[in-house]
């Protein structure tokens, strides 16, 4: 199986089913979890399946005949040939958006789509988008980790959601891994690290570089301290009490670490813990890892859909805060999202939030930045455009906001958010930090060799 998308998510599922005849899957830019990846980022709800489902799919739904579209390709109607009254093609419809707004916590409808990773063994090619937050990255590297295959490969890229599936960079590594598992070639692959990343520096520009697992072993784990003192992240914990305030519906407060002295690469899963309260009986959380310029411009890339999307983001509902500890990890918090757990005005809690895998190397004098805020990440570079087939302008996170009033009452998550700091509470960003490989000794000369072997040879006559 080899599919991009829609056709990369059900190779998740069909995979861990185990069906005799399947040898290998490609699956490229394919969410795995539709509860954290589809529906609700972090226990909060997103609109893009609604609007997707009005724009993509009752679009070209079966029976629209005539009042659909015709192919440029062969000149028949793209919604079969026979036109159905709008009672019949109502009746026929599946309504996604109300069904997932129905399902608030990760009950057994999402179950039932989840994918068993134990039970997927087949040679398996994960190639993941860096800016595709939130949807598809996340189970691309989740089922590159959790799979049991033992045969399997991750890959990540950047630019556009289609582009790389289609080039040449990308039919060459789906022709050599399904080369080599379908009809033998010696291509290769058998070679082939186990990572691929396309490392990305500023300019759009990347680096393609291999390493032999995911995170990456040599990962210098950092903790950036959140600090009250011009807001800061720093490397030293906090040391002195104080209290951040912001709307909890509002662009909220970002902290920055002092310029970077050298040039330093973040490539790895992130994640952060803050101890926060709130007016009422929630909190959304929205975090934003960002790289400022010296000048303090946002370093923004293009991202799977959005021309402007940041470096990193994670979400997360305080009441959803309940961790997984079976599958909680230092650098990947997994949460439970089984139950609600409202909070008590002013009451300070300690959450873990978990920021999608990203890749940047943050050029000497630039930022580091995280931005705690209330609501979706805005570009303050001006506007990103629009698809004709999606509903929202690009305003930094594509078609993926959680703005549903529905979802989010002012009377509940309308209040004030503040971050408790020092008090021997932890609020920090952890950065996978990674540093260069050791350079490998040069071989000696000859002549070295030589003289070496003559001096032992001395000290072992003098010794006699």
């Amino acid at each position: 199986m080899s599919g991009i998308s829609y056709y990369a998510v059900n190779q998740w599922k069909v995979a861990s089913m185990q069906p005799k005849h399947l040898a290998a899957i490609c699956v490229w830019e394919g969410f795995a979890d539709f509860y954290r990846e589809l529906s609700h980022n972090g226990g909060i709800y997103n609109t893009f399946a609604q609007n997707w489902y009005d724009m993509q799919i009752k679009t070209v739904q079966y029976g629209l005949g005539t009042k659909g579209y015709r192919s440029r390709m062969n000149g028949d109607w793209v919604s079969g040939p026979e036109t159905l009254p709008d009672e019949a093609l109502g009746g026929n419809r599946y309504d996604l958006g109300k069904t997932y707004f129905a399902h608030p916590m990760d009950d057994e409808y999402y179950k039932a789509m989840f994918p068993d990773w134990s039970k997927i063994k087949v040679p398996l090619l994960s190639t993941a988008n860096w800016g595709g937050q939130p949807l598809h990255p996340r189970g691309n590297f989740e089922g590159f980790f959790q799979s049991a295959s033992k045969q399997k490969w991750l890959e990540v890229h950047g630019i556009e959601h289609w582009t790389h599936y289609y080039t040449d960079y990308g039919v060459d590594l789906q022709k050599r891994f399904f080369g080599h598992f379908l009809k033998g070639e010696k291509n290769g692959w058998n070679k082939q690290p186990r990572v691929q990343l396309n490392v990305r520096h500023p300019g759009e520009k990347f680096v393609i570089r291999h390493e032999d697992d995911w995170p990456i072993p040599r990962t210098q784990w950092t903790k950036f301290h959140l600090a009250s003192d011009a807001q800061k992240l720093t490397t030293a914990a906090a040391t002195r009490s104080a209290t951040v305030t912001f709307d909890a519906l509002g662009d909220g407060v970002t902290f920055l670490t002092e310029p970077m002295r050298e040039a330093t690469e973040i490539t790895g899963p992130v994640a952060a813990r803050l101890a926060i309260s709130s007016s009422t009986e929630d909190a959304d959380i929205f975090l934003v890892l960002r790289v400022f310029a010296p000048d303090m411009k946002e370093m923004v890339f293009q991202g799977a859909l959005d021309p402007h999307t940041p470096i990193g983001q994670g979400w997360l509902r305080a009441s959803h805060r309940k961790l997984d500890n079976k599958l909680t990890l230092p650098f990947r918090p997994y949460h439970t999202h089984d139950e609600k757990q409202p909070l008590k005005s002013g009451q300070v809690y300690e959450l873990d939030i978990e920021i999608v895998p990203t890749s940047i190397v943050v050029p000497r004098g630039y930022r580091v930045g995280l931005s705690v805020r209330g609501r979706d990440y805005v570009y303050p570079g001006g506007s990103g455009g629009r698809l004709s087939n999606m509903k929202n302008e690009f305003t930094g996170c594509g078609p993926f906001l959680h703005d549903d009033p529905r979802d989010r009452p002012v009377a509940i998550y309308g209040g004030k958010t503040a971050i408790h700091i020092g008090g021997g509470r932890e609020n920090f960003l952890l950065l996978p930090i990674i540093p260069d490989r050791p350079k490998a000794k040069p071989p000696a000369s000859k002549a070295a060799k030589t003289a070496g072997r003559s001096a032992s040879s001395a000290k072992s006559l003098r010794r006699r």
